[in-house]
């Protein structure tokens, strides 16, 4: 990526690895850095060479929220074209909107927008020593990032009001007793750990039945049990007539890596409306 507050590097299995990098600012949320993460994210959606994303922080933060280099004016719009233009979205492009494995790498202090950012991802891997919190009632406004959806569907609304509505800060063991976290390590083995899980991803699971599966997942809340159905039964429709649905099955008989042909841009389906109940 051309601007430096975002790193962006992809291996030769297709994990891409995005770092958040203003480590003097512990990766404090800049405009630049947002518009930078959102064309990082969309990068990712729309490259079939890229198979899985890991997002991590560059130095001791994850990151560390607002700048708030200037106090007063962090949360002026002004600036911006006042609240005609304003978005509480944070990033433009949410990590769950990516039609791929998304992993935080959360490998450091994750406070206020960095946060609810983390949150958006489909995988979440903490640092044990670290802080954590959403802490937006203290600072006079409210948690942003899609966050009143993404906390509740993720730990429950109990616990999403124990985060949320106290703007405490948390310890990585705490995190770990709230639902938050997928795992808490050690903060130097959390990007080994995210990018170890991206590249398994990556090589073995096919990338259209991640797309496919990763978006109904996240829309499925939403959704009765019998609309859910439905949508499973008409995604295995598209998937099942296809060349990965044998590929699967005989690369696992014959202990081999499988050779995925489909691709997520190609191949995407029509995606189904499911009847009303």
């Amino acid at each position: 990526m051309s601007d430096e507050s975002i790193l962006f590097e992809v291996d030769d299995v297709g994990v891409a690895l995005i770092t958040l990098n203003r480590p003097d600012k512990m990766n404090a949320c800049s405009g630049e850095l947002l518009e930078g993460l959102a064309a990082a994210y969309t990068r990712c959606d729309e490259d079939d060479e890229i198979r899985a994303v890991v997002v991590t922080g560059a130095g001791r933060a994850f990151c560390a929220g607002a700048d708030m280099t200037d106090a007063a004016k962090t949360f002026d719009v002004s600036d911006s074209g006042g609240f005609d233009n304003f978005s509480a979205a944070g990033c433009a492009v949410p990590a769950f909107a990516i039609r791929k494995l998304v992993v935080a790498a959360v490998n450091g202090h994750a406070i206020g927008l960095g946060m609810t950012l983390a949150m958006q991802c489909d995988i979440r891997i903490f640092a044990r020593e670290a802080k954590y919190g959403i802490v937006q009632v203290r600072r006079g406004v409210m948690g942003d990032a899609y966050s009143h959806w993404t906390m509740v569907r993720l730990v429950g609304l109990a616990r999403a009001a124990e985060i949320m509505l106290t703007g405490r800060t948390f310890t990585g063991e705490e995190i770990e007793r709230l639902g938050v976290a997928s795992q808490v390590l050690p903060s130097e083995e959390v990007l080994p750990a995210a990018l170890a899980l991206a590249r398994d991803t990556a090589i073995h699971a096919a990338p259209l039945s991640i797309a496919v599966s990763k978006k109904l997942l996240w829309e499925s809340s939403g959704l009765s049990a019998a609309q859910v159905e439905y949508k499973e039964s008409e995604l295995h429709k598209h998937i099942m007539s296809r060349p990965d649905a044998i590929e699967g099955p005989v690369a696992h008989v014959e202990r081999r890596a499988p050779k995925w042909s489909l691709r997520v841009g190609r191949d995407w389906p029509d995606w189904p409306e499911a009847p009303e109940d």
